[in-house]
């Protein structure tokens, strides 16, 4: 009888084992598919950073994740008069400053739901004013649409599409 009952302790020990290795086996599964689809949604986020062309191709503008987690950009490159003023600027004392090195892209936050970047704004040199703005690939990683809006109706506005560039020009 002895023997009979260790055999039963020893089968329920077996079981046991087996039952927490599959638990472990499924938890590790599961943690791994977090991990990949964090990455995922990580490197979506990201891959409009780099030099982006504006429709017009007078300009380069590299776009960049800062500190604290949102998408900036940057002019980097005027194809003439690279000492060109922001005259357009409403605010008298901005208008002394550069073009070159203009911050032009502010405060965008990637929305995984709608995978596009959103909440921020784009100013336009050209006419000294700051649009709200959303931006968004479609398909091709090497295009990017913008849409600048006023009054939060996002179905007015402007659309441009902007092209990836592999290097800052000279």
């Amino acid at each position: 009888m002895n023997l009979l009952f260790y055999r039963e302790k020893i089968n329920f020990i077996l079981d046991c084992l087996t039952l927490n290795l599959f638990i472990m086996k499924k938890s590790i599964l599961l943690i791994a598919c977090f991990a990949f689809s964090c990455a995922f949604v990580y490197s979506q986020a990201d891959k409009i950073v780099g030099i982006w062309m504006p429709a017009k191709g007078t300009s380069q503008v590299r776009i960049f994740k800062a500190t604290n987690g949102k998408y900036y950009g940057k002019v980097e490159w005027l194809e003439t008069d690279k000492d060109k003023l922001d005259v357009n600027n409403p605010d008298k004392e901005q208008q002394s400053k550069k073009i070159w090195g203009l911050m032009i892209l502010k405060d965008f936050s990637y929305n995984a739901g709608k995978d596009r970047w959103e909440g921020g704004t784009v100013y336009d040199p050209d006419n000294g004013k700051t649009y709200d703005c959303f931006m968004w690939f479609d398909g091709d990683d090497n295009k990017m649409t913008l849409k600048g809006y006023v009054l939060g109706m996002k179905f007015v506005g402007r659309a441009e599409d902007w092209t990836r560039e592999a290097a800052l020009r000279k």
